[in-house]
């Protein structure tokens, strides 16, 4: 299988990104905003203390800037197969002879790379400046960190593409996808540090892909997790990305059966 059609999809969806430049800069403005309001609280909540039950000040904004970084270029279009179902191009899209996942991702890989290029970079620089985060634990560790964020996007992905597969049912996925990026803010450790989840919490997270996103890259970036629970950390992301891409692709394959494309 060819992968230049699919590279032309990620390169026209970076250049359209590109048109927008209004939005580009309020992109970073908002990951800026976000990190201030989410610094200052925690900061107030601290009381001048430099650490809460072994959990330095340092590390939660370390902590947040990372989580916020990488939130701000993990893109996903959560209505890329609803808007397809609306408009009825989904009948023509399943006609080309690319894969239709395929150029899902492509698209989506395509912004990521432009938010990576012109929003996590300049905002992690400012970040730095008035902020300032904890170094790696390792230069390992800052490798493993990388290569746990990029399976940290597969998991958040695969559970968008499993979430939409729920638009060949329901007229408006709107609510569901509210309800899944809510559970994502909360317990993936982006929003609240999961340092600070009560420890049953912790362990019923831990049953659920949602620290799989943000978390545990950050927990190898500060060398929190090694050995068995390094591998453990990888095995886990590698696992909810298979698990729920295949939960998906059964919702696709009992979907299209039931798809009936009105008007022309």
């Amino acid at each position: 299988m060819s992968l230049s059609p699919y590279l032309a999809f990620a390169k026209k969806s970076f250049l359209q990104k590109s048109a927008y430049r209004l939005d580009h800069w309020l992109g970073i403005l908002n990951t800026l905003i976000r990190l201030v309001i989410y610094v200052e609280i925690y900061r107030a909540l601290y009381g001048g203390r430099t650490s809460v039950d072994g959990i330095t000040m340092s590390m939660v904004i370390t902590n947040f800037i990372l989580s916020l970084g990488l939130e701000s270029f993990f893109v996903v279009d959560d209505y890329y197969l609803s808007s397809r179902l609306y408009n009825g191009s989904i009948a023509t899209e399943m006609l080309l002879p690319v894969s239709f996942h395929g150029r899902m991702l492509s698209d989506n890989l395509g912004t990521a790379l432009f938010k990576l290029i012109f929003h996590f970079v300049p905002a992690m620089i400012v970040a730095l400046i008035f902020f300032g985060i904890e170094a790696p634990a390792s230069v390992p560790s800052f490798l493993l960190f990388l290569l746990s964020a990029i399976l940290g996007y597969g998991v958040l992905w695969s559970l968008s593409y499993l979430f939409q597969m729920f638009s060949f049912w329901l007229l408006n996925v709107w609510a569901i996808m509210t309800l899944k990026n809510v559970f994502i803010n909360v317990l993936s450790g982006s929003m609240i540090p999961l340092w600070f989840m009560p420890e049953i919490v912790r362990k019923i997270i831990g049953f659920t892909p949602f620290d799989s996103i943000y978390f545990t890259p950050v927990q190898i970036y500060l060398g929190n997790i090694s050995g068995s629970e390094l591998i453990l950390g990888f095995v886990k992301q590698l696992i909810w990305i298979a698990a729920l891409l295949i939960f998906g692709f059964i919702l696709w394959n009992k979907g299209k059966k039931k798809l009936v494309v009105q008007g022309g």
